[in-house]
């Protein structure tokens, strides 16, 4: 028997390496010896950068970039191989890196990221993959295309920062500069969200308000951000708006799709094939995953679904052990998980939850195990 460990962190509590420890020892109790094996995943957002170097036996390159309001900060990429690097770009443009207090997007902006990238095609890497969750800013992507070399004027010829402030001044875009191993290299977005980059579902409007946008900022952002597509069409051909995903990332996404002609993909599958997954699944018996809470959301780009699908394709069984369960949750079932259980094991806060979640997680696995067991004989019986 082969059991594969593949659950996304449990956010605040467990690491995805600490619920593989804990399922290890739980099917050693239950089961005896066996071959156990565990990988981090993660979907996406924060910390997926960590977990797909840390499954590929990679290391982090720090940078010295600007933050989210200009400031010097380090920031760290991740390196796969010798040709592959995987960039959050919530490193250098993150929500968090910006106090509450000064939380506003008409200043905030993605240069860092472009600082980032532009460092990873320098040191001479060929596929580059950027996650885009958790940004602090909603300037179009024109701060990281600043960085990488693309100018933005105004109509007078005065260049653009490259700020959310910025959007609603350009008039001429100019892409002559664009670092020159652009064009030679692979461009790939993990993108879970379909916004376009205008209108009422587009970046300003949906994502706007939790950075810091009050509903005149929101407008002000919005007119720029329109000003900024149809300069984009006039001067590109392009239009972002027939973009899935353009708007992510405070617009990021456009800016990385058309400029650099990225391919937008879902973030579990992009961490999936990074890390080799199907390869892996080769003479497993087993596979469980899990996530802190699962509900109707995690069949959208999340780690489970991913998992599961891809379980599924290849005729593994996968099951879930999660922390607990919300509306919709069941729905899961149809991705590939053949069944769900959680950790609780009584009512209880979830303060309680939190204190006692490695004794919970693996007397739930410890359980989870033993139905496995008794499924084995049933099916040896027949």
């Amino acid at each position: 028997m082969k059991l594969l460990f593949v659950s996304d962190s449990f956010k605040g509590s467990l690491s995805s390496d600490e619920t593989a420890e804990l399922l290890e020892r739980a099917a050693h109790e239950v089961f005896g010896p066996c071959a156990c094996s565990g990988v981090p995943v993660a979907d996406g957002g924060e910390g997926t950068t960590e977990a797909v170097v840390k499954a590929v036996g990679g290391s982090l390159c720090e940078v010295a970039v600007h933050g989210p309001l200009t400031e010097p900060v380090t920031a760290s990429y991740g390196v796969l191989d010798e040709r592959r690097a995987i960039i959050e770009m919530a490193a250098a443009s993150g929500l968090p890196m910006v106090p509450s207090e000064l939380r506003n997007p008409l200043n905030t902006t993605t240069y860092g990221v472009g600082e980032l990238i532009a460092h990873a095609l320098d040191a001479g890497f060929d596929e580059v993959t950027v996650a885009l969750g958790g940004s602090a800013t909603n300037d179009g992507g024109m701060g990281c295309l600043r960085a990488l070399g693309v100018r933005f004027f105004d109509e007078e010829g005065a260049e653009l920062a490259g700020t959310g402030a910025d959007l609603e001044r350009v008039a001429r875009i100019d892409t002559s500069g664009l670092h020159p191993r652009v064009a030679q290299a692979r461009i790939v977005a993990m993108c879970d969200v379909d916004n376009p980059l205008c209108g009422p579902d587009g970046a300003t409007h949906t994502f706007g308000p939790q950075k810091g946008a009050t509903p005149s900022i929101e407008e002000r952002l919005e007119c720029g951000m329109c000003n900024y597509r149809d300069v984009i069409v006039r001067d590109l051909g392009v239009d972002p708006d027939q973009i899935a995903g353009s708007g992510a990332a405070g617009g990021l996404g456009a800016a990385l799709s058309v400029f650099l002609h990225a391919q937008l993909k879902s973030g579990i599958q992009t961490v999936l094939d990074l890390i080799d997954f199907d390869a892996r699944l080769e003479g497993v018996s087993l596979v469980v995953t899990g996530e802190g809470r699962t509900d109707w959301q995690s069949c959208h780009g999340k780690v489970m679904q991913g998992v599961g699908e891809r379980c599924q394709a290849q005729g593994v069984p996968a099951i879930g052990l999660c922390g607990s369960l919300g509306t919709g949750a069941l729905q899961i079932l149809d991705h590939g998980i053949e069944s769900l259980m959680v950790t609780e094991n009584a009512p209880m806060t979830l303060e309680e939850a939190l204190g006692n979640v490695r004794e919970l997680y693996l007397e739930a696995a410890v359980r989870m195990f033993r139905l496995v067991r008794v499924g084995m004989r049933m099916g040896s019986d027949r």
